[in-house]
């Protein structure tokens, strides 16, 4: 079972970046839209695992103590890796240290598991697309330049998920595995 660990978005949030898909869909089909219920905040991804190791993640993700609710604000837009060659459109998270706390400590919990940590380090952000040809997007960029400043809005975070991703034809669909609060 391929699984990740994040955070979910606000209702109002997930609408508002429905909203610039909705404007940006138009000006190119070389790009796998996010969709509504697919939009989250990856703290982990964490892949194939076994259905019995689920419950060895899930008490080891328990084990996690966030004593505050974490502030995160979704503004701007970038590419990974860059612009002049895009495979991925993103949205910016802003947030405090807490949020990369929050990585740093699932990433921890993990490891005994042999869930190894992430090579590059934690780039907090929202996929809003995923390109099939990064040079077939000029008119996109052009309009998501226009859109600017982009902001979403801000949110308290006060709990995170385990998810399962499976893989279907019209993009992943996520469930929810486990939920955990924080200490507020």
């Amino acid at each position: 079972m391929r699984t990740f660990v994040a955070i979910d978005l606000p209702s109002e949030i997930r609408r508002k970046v429905m909203q610039l898909i909705a404007l940006l869909q138009p000006t190119t089909t070389h790009v796998r839209w996010a969709r509504a219920d697919g939009l989250h905040l990856t703290l982990k991804f964490i892949g194939e695992i076994t259905p019995e190791k689920v419950a060895e993640v899930s008490n080891r993700l328990s084990s996690i103590q966030i004593a505050a609710p974490i502030s995160l604000a979704i503004r701007g837009a970038g590419y990974f890796p860059h612009e002049r060659s895009p495979r991925v459109i993103w949205l910016g998270v802003e947030a405090g240290a807490d949020l990369p706390a929050l990585a740093a400590q699932v990433e921890e919990a993990l490891l005994p598991l042999g869930i190894a940590k992430e090579n590059r380090p934690f780039a907090a952000h929202l996929t809003l697309g995923r390109l099939k040809s990064p040079d077939k997007i000029p008119l996109l960029q052009e309009v998501l330049r226009r859109q600017e400043p982009l902001d979403f809005g801000a949110f308290e975070a006060e709990e995170f998920f385990l998810y399962e991703s499976q893989l279907a034809s019209g993009g992943s669909l996520y469930r929810r595995i486990a939920r955990f609060a924080f200490a507020v």
